[in-house]
């Protein structure tokens, strides 16, 4: 398998995981702020107090952990046991312990997202922390991977997990267009609760793709998404497009981070207007993680952040489904920049032929 690219370009670097080594002094602050505030806060059992120290019984009832002992080291379960102070609770998102002081070599990592996504404002961060942690409580997304009724097959081909990028980041494959078909659009979102179910469903893949992540400092930390906008953009699909909404909310006030970068593929002129006109609202870190590809750049902008062996042959890559002949098993792509205008010589090694036939993919 061979991949030709343009050389006279450069390609971008691929987005890396936040690194501590690599923190500016100010950040490296602002972490160790957050630190001990967070496990002030857990000591104190203050963590999941409404903000400016307002008092709700109903959330105070609903979101006190239980505390954490070396003997049941479990997720952190919420439920209401307002009137003790133990020492300390057994506070988690993601199986990651928050508490500082417990060392956890995941922590820090977790920590940075939040800071990152509040741009290092660390009160801020911390309120994130705590909205995320009640929201998981009540919206139930640490079950959810094993919720009964959200195993839905004739979604799988809408939202779903397919090879690493360039950097061992995961790749999430989002198919909008397959909801042109009226049986399936009316099956997934015709209703109030199918389109709750929807949300839930959409989450939980969300979740799935973060058990594929390390959580250790300079490996795989976020996701690659990919957004494929092609028939997906009919005025008749309202109900898509108001669902879709409510689940990107979720996902940032809740997931910080964990995407690495949105490529939008088949973008029409109008998302490009639309992006255009909003994006001065946005910081350029939020700026660069959009990335609107108009259809003949397809192929040439997945190939800066996924090797060709594992872009989906319907992008210009090679991965097909059930592929015995150039699969990942038999080695990687070989790619050779050829200039315009000039003639290369690719020399093939071939080891054994079985057969008569020698087979090459060349694009």
């Amino acid at each position: 398998m061979v991949s030709s690219t343009a050389s006279d370009e450069t390609e971008p670097a691929v987005n890396s995981p936040i690194r501590q080594e690599d923190l500016k002094p100010f950040e490296r602050r602002a972490l160790l702020e957050l630190k001990v505030k967070l496990e002030e806060a857990i000591l104190k059992n203050q963590l999941l107090k409404p903000r400016g120290g307002q008092n709700n019984d109903k959330r105070n009832s609903r979101v006190v952990a239980h505390p954490y002992s070396p003997e049941n080291d479990e997720k952190c379960l919420m439920s209401p046991r307002t009137n003790e102070a133990p020492n300390c609770y057994d506070f988690k998102l993601w199986e990651v312990p928050l508490q500082p002081s417990r060392g956890h070599e995941s922590t820090d990592v977790i920590l940075l997202k939040f800071l990152n996504a509040r741009e290092f404002k660390v009160s801020d961060a911390l309120d994130m922390i705590r909205d995320t942690l009640i929201w998981r409580e009540e919206f139930g997304a640490d079950e959810i991977l094993n919720e009964e009724g959200l195993d839905l097959p004739e979604l799988e081909k809408v939202t779903f997990m397919n090879g690493k990028d360039r950097s061992g980041q995961p790749v999430c494959y989002n198919m909008y267009g397959a909801f042109k078909d009226k049986e399936l659009y009316m099956s997934t979102l015709g209703d109030e609760e199918k389109r709750e179910k929807f949300v839930r469903w959409r989450v939980r893949c969300m979740e799935k793709g973060i058990r594929q992540l390390s959580f250790k400092s300079g490996e795989a930390e976020s996701i690659l998404q990919v957004i494929d906008l092609k028939d997906c953009l009919s005025h008749s699909m309202k109900e898509f497009r108001t669902t879709t909404k409510k689940v990107v909310s979720i996902l940032q006030d809740n997931y910080p981070e964990f995407v690495s970068k949105n490529i939008f593929l088949n973008a029409s002129f109008r998302s490009y207007a639309y992006h255009a006109l909003f994006s001065h609202f946005t910081s350029t870190r939020s700026k660069s993680k959009f990335i609107f590809v108009r259809p003949n750049q397809i192929t040439k902008t997945l190939l800066k952040y996924i090797a060709p062996e594992d872009i989906p042959i319907q992008y210009g890559g090679f991965k097909r489904e059930d592929d015995k002949e150039f699969s990942n098993e038999n080695g990687k792509v070989s790619e050779v920049s050829v200039r315009a205008g000039c003639i290369e010589t690719l020399e093939f090694y071939i080891a054994k032929v079985i057969g008569p036939y020698f087979a090459n993919n060349l694009t």
